[in-house]
């Protein structure tokens, strides 16, 4: 979700990092997210999409940005 304390990098280099998106669709997701409010990371079980929210939460939350993810059924 957007906000507007989250730098930029920081997002790509989750997308990078923990949803081992490639660089040019890391941005691109980023982007989506930074104009539309949300981007969609990627299609995992229940169980790795949770504990992908709670990576990214937990990091977010270590390098004191607001970040936020959320978990959606599709």
């Amino acid at each position: 979700m957007n906000d507007d304390y989250t730098t930029m990098e920081f997002v790509v280099e989750i997308l990078t990092e923990i949803f081992m998106l490639g660089q040019e669709q890391a941005v691109a997701v980023m982007l989506s997210v930074h104009h539309e409010g949300k981007g969609l990371c990627g299609t995992y079980t229940r169980d790795i999409a949770q504990t992908k929210q709670q990576q990214v939460m937990q990091r977010a939350k270590a390098e004191g940005h607001p970040l936020q993810c959320i978990v959606e059924e599709i």
